[in-house]
Order: C-alpha cells, then structure tokens, then sequence
C-alpha cells in the first residue's frame, strides 16, 4: 500500500461534557497539527498516490470550516463532544466528500483510504481511518 500524508494544523475552542474530561470541561481552546494520510494499492497513471498540491488545499480548506471557532457554538456540534476522535472523524469524512466531487483530480479517485491524525500535543494523538 502506497501512501501520502500532508499536514495542517487547527486552533478551535470547546468544552467537553462528562466527568471524564476533568478541566477539559471548561472552555478551553486546543491546537492540533493535522496529518491526513492518502492510501492506495497501486500508483495513478501518474505514478502518485494523488496530488500533494491538492491534497494540502483541500485539507486547509476542510480545516478553515473549524479554525478559530468556538465549537460549542457550531451548529452541526449541538449537544455533541467534539473530542479528538470526533474531529479525526469529521475532517476525515469532509475530505472524503471532497475526493468524491474530484476536487483531488482525478486520479484521486481509486484511492482506498484515508487517515486522519489529530495530535493535541507531542505525546497524544488520535486518529480515524476511512476506507473509500
């Protein structure tokens, strides 16, 4: 399995419900480099996995959606915890959308996944993986 991976980063705010999460409860705000991994079996007529000029657009594009927000006041977010998996999983799904309407070309098209890395600090991260 062939793969590339382009990163970003994100700085929101939130608060997180449920006893769990401790001070994270208050409205805090985070940072998250972002890495989004692109898979495929077999290189394109190309010979890439998809384009990293694209690739790095359309993540910063899927990103602007959240950066310097308050995610407790988005309205897609209502009575959701927006913790580091959920966001994996929501930029994830928003970049395979994009893959969909070709806006990575059309190479993009047989790719088979896509990963997405959230990590809050250099010693915790999560991820969620997305088979296309």
């Amino acid at each position: 399995m062939f793969s590339v991976t382009v990163r970003d980063h994100l700085m929101v705010a939130h608060s997180l419900r449920g006893e769990v999460f401790g001070p994270a409860q208050r409205l805090h705000g985070a940072t998250f480099l972002v890495d989004a991994t692109f898979r495929r079996a077999e290189l394109d007529a190309d010979g890439i996995v998809v384009d990293i000029g694209l690739a790095t657009g359309v993540l910063g594009a899927v990103l602007g959606a959240f950066n310097y927000r308050n995610l407790d006041d988005e309205p897609a977010f209502v009575g959701v915890n927006t913790s580091t998996e959920f966001l994996a999983k929501e930029i994830a799904d928003r970049l395979a959308e994009r893959v969909r309407a070709g806006e990575l070309g059309e190479g993009a098209r047989g790719l088979a996944g896509i990963t997405v890395t959230l990590h809050e600090s250099h010693v915790a991260w999560a991820s969620y993986e997305l088979a296309l």
